[in-house]
């Protein structure tokens, strides 16, 4: 197994910080069975930290005509919105959660030139907040695609609170490449064409780069 380059500091970190209270309290408490115990729940917290970084080995969708899963989790909203930011219209608003068990890292759904990129600071509402996507911490990307411009944002949640965006204006993004990551619980909305196919239901559980979402329009 992989781990992320966001996690490697991180996990360091978190064997010390494991580590010293277990050795304090055998010292402390002087009993074996204690410290088995207290040895027992800190590897399971450590090895928690760890998987949370993971980073599994796949093959990424390539498929021009569809719009893949951002990140791994659950569809939590499939409705039709009106996006203010950027597109000024109304569109399908497809959201993934993501919860503390699942991959973090974050895809680009589509192929397409990187129109539009900002970071909004903000709140940490719970991810299912339904203002979350208005409030929280968040970045908003826009892809430029043959069909048209997909818009996609990485929100933070109530224990997220580390949004990493790879995304730089005018460069090429590649369709199932790394757009960034988000520590510890979040989630990601996009924003597709009014006309788009979708192809997923509420409470679906997806797969990051491997599940389409959605078919897009034909090209103008």
């Amino acid at each position: 197994m992989r781990i992320h380059k966001e996690g490697r500091k991180i996990i360091f970190s978190s064997f010390f910080i494991i580590a010293i209270p277990v050795a304090v309290l055998y010292f402390i408490i002087g009993t074996v069975t204690a410290f088995y115990i207290t040895l027992v729940a800190a590897l399971l917290l450590f090895t928690l930290v760890v998987r949370f970084f993971r980073f599994p080995k796949f093959r990424a969708v390539k498929d021009e005509s569809a719009v893949i899963a951002p990140a791994d989790g659950t569809i939590v909203i499939v409705k039709e919105v009106y996006e203010g930011e950027y597109l000024k219209t109304n569109c399908i608003q497809v959201s993934v959660f993501m919860s503390i068990f699942n991959v973090h890292i974050n895809w680009f759904p589509v192929k397409g030139v990187v129109k539009y990129f900002k970071y909004h600071p903000g709140d940490y509402l719970v991810a299912m907040h339904p203002k979350s996507s208005e409030k929280n911490e968040r970045t908003t990307i826009v892809v430029e695609s043959k069909s048209g411009p997909v818009l996609f944002r990485q929100i933070a949640g109530y224990l997220a609170r580390r949004i990493v965006c790879y995304a730089q204006e005018d460069t090429n993004a590649d369709q199932g490449e790394q757009a960034g990551f988000i520590k510890f619980g979040s989630r990601v909305d996009l924003f597709l064409p009014i006309d788009s196919r979708i192809q997923v239901t509420k409470g679906q559980t997806v797969k990051g780069a491997r599940t389409i979402i959605a078919r897009l329009p034909e090209p103008k």
